[in-house]
């Protein structure tokens, strides 16, 4: 568009300097003209009128067109070229503008259909409140983690709680360490087990424990929605260590068992 538009100018000044030479000339041309009228006054001067004739001639003699021609400056017309030219140069930021897009993430799976494969776990049992929740769970980590470590056994997977009921005021639960090895001994409050399985749907948690009133209700209506029935337990698989992770950093798997 500014090419074509600088074009279509460059065209039109030479024609518009060309219009503009032509008065000049047709200006000129007049005034030998009152020279040859005053000159027929006396009769007998018949030769003079060839004469003034040939005046005029050199008059008309388009030397005097050429230069106004030669002045009508084409060449001052290339000056707004560059002038032109340099009009592109503010249109190439905006390419570089369209080349930083926001950066894309992938979002965690919500509801994914899966299937639980039951391991080896130690585990402990447990009541608590929910005032109080996040800290009993961490407490039953922490018995879990000392007696695993007084015997030397490493974990074979991560920190999981198993809600097996819960009420407005609290719930019962089993906080489970899968293990590769049996422990030796164990409390009474101790067991070994297995980690529940089949078939259920994957969400995702990160944030606090105390937010994680959102995450079950979001989980509620994607099962109403879906017309899905649950089982009357959920597991929390806790991805970052709750010994060691902030609590608002805490990322969650939330499996639920379907029937």
């Amino acid at each position: 568009m500014f090419r074509f538009r600088r074009l279509a100018l460059a065209a039109l000044i030479p024609a518009a300097a060309l219009s503009f030479g032509l008065p000049e000339v047709l200006a000129q041309t007049p005034s030998p003209a009152p020279a040859a009228s005053a000159s027929p006054s006396p009769a007998p001067s018949a030769s003079p009128s060839p004469a003034a004739s040939a005046s005029p001639a050199p008059a008309a003699t388009p030397s005097p067109a050429p230069s106004p021609a030669a002045s009508a400056s084409p060449t001052p017309t290339t000056s707004p070229s560059p002038a032109a030219s340099a009009s592109p140069s503010p249109a190439t930021p905006p390419p570089a503008a369209a080349t930083t897009p926001a950066p894309v993430q992938t979002a965690d799976p919500f509801g994914l259909e899966t299937t639980l494969e039951s391991r080896k776990v130690v585990m402990v049992k447990g009541t608590a409140n929910w005032d109080s929740a996040f800290d009993t769970l961490v407490d039953a980590f922490k018995a879990l983690n000392a007696l695993l470590d007084k015997q030397g056994i490493k974990h074979a997977g991560n920190s999981m709680i198993v809600y097996t009921s819960t009420d407005d005021t609290g719930f019962t639960f089993l906080a489970e360490i899968p293990v590769d090895q049996d422990p030796k001994s164990l409390p009474k409050d101790m067991s070994i087990g297995k980690s529940p399985e089949g078939k259920a749907l994957k969400f995702v948690h990160r944030g606090s424990y105390d937010n994680m009133d959102n995450t079950y209700e979001a989980i509620t209506n994607h099962l109403d929605d879906k017309r899905l029935e649950a089982k009357d337990t959920f597991i929390e698989e806790y991805l970052t260590d709750p010994l060691k992770t902030a609590e608002d950093k805490l990322v969650i798997n939330v499996f639920v068992p379907l029937k």
